[in-house]
């Protein structure tokens, strides 16, 4: 098994090779594999200056390699498919493998060098959004560069002059290749690694693909009917939960690369907006929220002391982007008896889809067959039955004695006796 602690060996291993020349390109190696991130904390890392490494929900970050003071990342363009949900596969574009692509994570003050091939059927670029560098270096196709081409390969080489969370996307077909699923996530962290110190450190982007229900490929077209609302590419209940140990100060970093704002809310907590696009807030202009609304094309991070167990929801607090597969012509059938109808018409029509009569939870029954590669527009099921949300929703799961760097998911939260809501048949 090829673990991520192998991974930073074999990169440190590399240490002290031939600075890598345009010309020497097939020396670079293939996009490393990866731990499931459900299961491994992510490792210390082997080379480089020391940091508390993030944790990438349904995602990875990338390994590196040490040539003299530079460090080197290779980012490979090319299509991907991409499981949204146990159910349903998308086609889409992204970096090694994944979409997103994975995490870059460095340190300020380093000076990085990015490989990035191109095995798209199309030229591309990368920008690094919000990132402070040379002009040159970024990645906007034929303003500050030439485009990639189809099988080339380009180096992007700067030094990081600031810590924060940042972005990467295409600057080349922007609306094509954005809406294919190409992003990441840039991390640095500050010099000092004891500064803005967390104990488990989240990042997911926000994106979001319109696929027709039993397609695959996302309209690239779209511009504001989507109808799967995801973060890192996944959608409830595909995406991964955010397991906290009881006393744990947990940051959590959102970047949005939609076409319109989210409001993130994190039930049970106030929390502290800590950070910005722009940087970090200084403690004195923290403020507090149970909400933060993220703008297209920003990042909002946030930290929560986890003094409360229990499994606290995490979602966009626009009801419909907490639901998948999202018919925007779905005509509202509520007090009409229309089950048998629908079987008839679902037979001739697969993908003809109804609300209920009694609202949109009988789209969880098995009466209403959806086509294939397409999911219920809710789903989910908890300890008390249907949990009857789609698209972006997690479960943030606070657990008293949850082990240090243990990232598995701890199952279903055990309620001390009295503290569930209950059924009450007596007078009122």
């Amino acid at each position: 098994m090829v673990t991520r602690r192998s991974l930073f060996a074999a990169g440190a291993a590399l240490i002290g090779g031939a600075v890598v020349q345009r010309t020497a390109l097939a020396a670079l190696p293939e996009p490393m594999l990866r731990d499931d991130p459900k299961t491994l904390a992510p490792s210390a890392p082997a080379t480089g200056r020391p940091y508390n490494p993030v944790v990438t929900l349904n995602g990875w970050s990338a390994p590196w390699r040490m040539n003299g003071n530079v460090k080197e990342f290779h980012l490979v363009a090319e299509p991907v498919v991409r499981e949204f949900a146990p159910g349903m596969k998308a086609n889409l574009w992204g970096y090694n493998g994944s979409s997103p692509g994975p995490t870059i994570e460095a340190v300020e003050g380093d000076r990085v060098r990015i490989f990035v091939t191109n095995r798209l059927p199309e030229h591309t670029t990368i920008h690094w959004h919000g990132m402070l560098l040379p002009n040159g270096m970024d990645g906007v196709g034929g303003l500050t560069q030439p485009h990639i081409p189809v099988g080339k390969t380009f180096v992007y080489e700067f030094d990081l002059k600031k810590s924060g969370t940042f972005m990467y996307h295409p600057h080349s077909d922007e609306m094509v290749q954005m809406a294919m699923g190409m992003m990441g996530f840039f991390v640095v962290h500050p010099r000092d690694s004891s500064r803005y110190r967390v104990d488990r450190d989240f990042v997911f982007l926000l994106n979001s693909f319109d696929i027709e229900p039993g397609a695959a490929t996302p309209k690239v077209a779209e511009m504001t009917n989507f109808n799967m609302w995801a973060w890192n590419s996944r959608v409830f209940p595909g995406i991964d939960p955010l397991p906290v140990r009881r006393g744990d100060r947990v940051r959590v970093r959102v970047g949005n690369l939609t076409m319109t704002n989210h409001p993130i809310h994190l039930h049970g907590y106030d929390f502290e907006v800590t950070g910005t696009d722009g940087g970090w807030v200084p403690p004195s202009a923290r403020w507090p929220e149970v909400s933060i609304d993220i703008p297209v094309g920003a990042m909002r991070a946030f930290e929560v002391v986890a003094s409360e167990p229990g499994d606290w929801a995490i979602h966009c607090h626009k009801s419909h982007h907490t639901m998948n597969a999202m018919g925007h012509d779905v005509p509202t059938m509520i007090g009409v008896d229309h089950r048998k109808v629908a079987r008839k018409i679902t037979s001739l029509v697969p993908d003809y889809m109804v609300m209920g009569e009694r609202g949109m939870a009988d789209m969880q029954d098995m009466e209403m067959p959806i086509p294939d590669n397409t999911l219920p527009m809710m789903t989910g099921t908890g300890p008390f039955g249907p949990i009857e949300m789609g698209g972006m929703f997690s479960v943030m799961k606070v657990r008293e004695g949850l082990p240090r760097g243990d990232y598995r998911d701890p199952g279903w939260f055990k309620h001390p006796p009295g503290t569930v809501a209950y059924e009450w048949n007596g007078p009122i």
